[in-house]
């Protein structure tokens, strides 16, 4: 799953990204701060790393986190006795990645996966040979180099494929890569801007996927810290000296808050901010897209399906349990699958019961391996868009959408309310090391002053 793997990078400069996380979250000159009082909301990877790094430094830190556990969208589920990864999964592109020190530091494992092990089946299980797939993929990467030159700002992905090539857009193969190579990756093609959507940086190196649990990385930036668990904030009101936090009918004062909250909970306005958000930050808000993609988790006591990392099918529905990663891989001892839901189809998932999704997977797979392939064991399965601490899986430049939202997003208010996550981190965002980069971002600004 090689991250924006056929966008070609527009933005130079690698600065901050390069320097260790051990460096930048320990090593710094430490700061007196006397008694200067801190309040995060959110205990994902953003929040964790600006508290680690400002409780490092002497500031009295409080993290309060709507959910159960800590992790936010790095969230794992082990009731099946395995690590299934309901958010981030992988590492995209190991050289140079903070994420890549923090899984060595926090014990997460690893495994490479290679794209090119993969089977490809139309429907009728007719495979799909390597040729073929390998030639469209080729000119698929020359199309995104390029298209974002014959877009516009007011009009969409989809729009301007489909005008350019319409045979591709009703080729199976062609809605398949669209699918599982641009909505996965970039956000729903009818909202994605057709100029902006090779826009941010990428890491480079091999892609690794987390074998026992993304969660490990919270796990391990949330010890020694002062997190309240199950503590919903409702309200934010910095009109005062002091910052007033509302959360489950209490209120806690602060001199700095850092809100790491997704941009789904931002856009349903389950924070009341006072005074409200300026309205340029309103603006970016509403202006950057948040796109949904669910993942299903299947096991069978035993397995059928070819021995590659990736196989992918090619229905005439996009966006439809279209990829699967063959678990056994990386798991030898477990006989599970993992596939997706993308844009509309994924919201739609969550109105669902376990049995139509089941189904609906199982007609994929009984095409391409068989009318006798047997139901699954277990089924574990996602709904970030209906997740009140989601409301969506991450954020990307949908039509509207300026770079300068980022930033706006990023802002500070008034120099005590501080603005972190995936969606304010301008090259990096939809990644979870743009979220952690975003923490040691806020945190250095309070620390600065």
């Amino acid at each position: 799953m090689q991250r924006r793997k056929f966008i070609k990078n527009t933005l130079t400069g690698l600065t901050l990204p390069l320097i260790p996380p051990a460096l930048i979250s320990c090593e710094d000159t430490i700061v007196t701060p006397k008694d200067k009082t801190v309040i995060v909301i959110g205990a994902g990877i953003a929040g964790l790393a600006a508290a680690k790094k400002l409780t490092e430094n002497g500031f009295d830190v409080k993290v309060l986190e709507s959910q159960e556990k800590v992790g936010g969208r790095l969230r794992t589920n082990r009731s099946l006795g395995i690590a299934f990864d309901e958010g981030a999964s992988w590492i995209h592109g190991v050289n140079k990645n903070p994420i890549t020190t923090l899984a060595q530091e926090s014990g997460m494992t690893t495994f490479e996966t290679v794209d090119e092990n993969r089977k490809s089946y139309d429907i009728g299980g007719k495979i799909r040979t390597a040729a073929i797939y390998n030639s469209a993929e080729d000119e698929l990467d020359s199309i995104i180099g390029s298209m974002m030159k014959k877009g516009s700002p007011s009009e969409s992905f989809e729009t301007v494929f489909k005008r350019l090539y319409p045979q591709k857009f009703n080729d199976r193969l062609w809605r398949f890569f669209l699918s599982s190579y641009i909505t996965f990756d970039l956000g729903d093609l009818d909202k994605l801007s057709s100029t902006l959507y090779d826009a941010g940086e990428e890491f480079g190196g091999a892609e690794k996927i987390a074998t026992n649990g993304y969660d490990t990385i919270p796990n391990y930036l949330a010890k020694g810290l002062n997190i309240q668990l199950n503590e919903r904030v409702t309200m934010i009101d910095y009109s005062a000296e002091k910052i007033k936090i509302t959360h489950n009918s209490t209120i806690t004062e602060a001199d700095y808050v850092i809100v790491t909250v997704p941009l789904g909970v931002l856009k349903n306005n389950v924070i009341q901010f006072l005074p409200n958000l300026p309205q340029n930050k309103q603006n970016a808000i509403q202006k950057i897209g948040m796109n949904c993609v669910n993942k299903f988790l299947l096991t069978w006591d035993k397995a059928f399906w070819d021995d590659v990392q990736y196989i992918s099918y090619t229905p005439e529905e996009r966006d439809k349990f279209n990829y699967f990663v063959n678990i056994k891989k990386f798991n030898p001892a477990t006989n599970a699958l993992m596939t997706f839901a993308y844009a509309n189809y994924a919201r739609q998932t969550e109105s669902m019961s376990d049995a139509q999704i089941i189904n609906e997977i199982m007609k994929h797979l009984r095409d391409m391996y068989g009318s006798n392939t047997p139901n699954p064991t277990n089924l574990l399965r996602t709904k970030w868009q209906s997740n009140p601490n989601t409301y969506g899986s991450y954020s990307f430049t949908a039509v509207g959408t300026e770079m300068q939202h980022f930033d706006d997003l990023a802002a500070t208010l008034n120099n005590r309310v501080f603005f972190a996550g995936e969606h304010t981190e301008i090259d990096y965002f939809s990644t979870a090391h743009g979220a952690y980069l975003s923490g040691i971002r806020e945190a250095d600004k309070i620390i600065d002053l």
